[in-house]
Parts: C-alpha cells; structure tokens; sequence
C-alpha cells in the first residue's frame, strides 16, 4: 500500500467509495446501520450542495473523510463551516489522515472566507481533542451546548 495520501473533493457520483467509511463512522457511534438509507443521506446532501466531502485516500484505498455544512457566523456577520463528520478507518490509523483532512477543510473554509469553523466532539474522545488543539482550534467554555432530539416519522 502507498504511504501517499491524497484528497479530493467528492460529488454525488462517488458515493459508494465513501459509504463504506460513512457505515463504519456510524458503527463507530453505535447507530442502526442502514446503508440504503446512508447513501440516500449522502447522495441528497452531496446532490443538492448541503455539504462538502472531503475523502482520502492511501493508494486505491478510501482512508478517511470529512464533512462540512455551511452555516452563517450571525455574530462575525459572515459565512462559517460546521464540520460535522471526521473519521478515519481503524487500519488506517496513526498515519496523518485525520490532519490532512483537517487541513482540507481549513483551506476551504479560507477560501470560501468564512468566520470559522464549528466543531463538536464527545468528552471522551481525548485523541479527537488533541489533534484540534494541535490545529489552533479552542475549547469554547463560555457556551452551553444544548440539543432537542424530535421524534422521526
């Protein structure tokens, strides 16, 4: 396997390199895996712009991947990224993939002149929050974080 990583932008025709990683990120969170109803998601999200993927790969093989959604910084009057989705698969681990797309959605947000970038992740994950900080990002503890989950249909 080539040590090389290399990432690209994905639309809505590359779909299926990515949903293998993306039913692996949800394993990973301990949801119900439906891979129809995850390539439904995508493809939408993908087709109708409402994202950007960032996938990465090491050879031929899909590594790792981000995504973004745009939002507005109402309080920096200006357009921001909520990076909602960072995962790199188990083998791949350990090799800078996580960085790199980091780096990928950093220099789109540049370029798109966003405010910022949002992110969130879980208490525990202690790697996760290593590798922000390394980037620059700064624990916001001035905030409160709260969520309403609403029933589906």
């Amino acid at each position: 396997m080539s040590t090389s990583i290399v990432v690209e932008r994905i639309d809505a025709a590359q779909v299926d390199a990515l949903l293998p990683l993306f039913l692996d990120y949800l394993r990973f969170y301990e949801r119900p895996i439906d891979a129809p109803a995850a390539q439904a998601f995508l493809q939408a999200r993908l087709q109708g712009e409402q994202s950007v993927v960032f996938l990465a790969r090491v050879g031929e093989e899909a590594a790792g991947f981000v995504q973004l959604y745009p939002a507005f910084a109402s309080l920096s009057l200006a357009p921001s990224w909520i990076l909602n989705d960072l995962y790199v698969g188990e083998p791949a681990r350990g090799r800078g993939i996580a960085k790199v797309l980091m780096q990928a959605a950093e220099s789109l947000a540049r370029e798109t002149g966003a405010a910022e970038i949002f992110l969130q992740t879980a208490r525990s994950n202690t790697p996760a929050q290593a590798l922000y900080e390394g980037l620059g990002y700064r624990r916001d503890d001035e905030f409160l974080v709260y969520t309403l989950s609403l029933p589906r249909s």
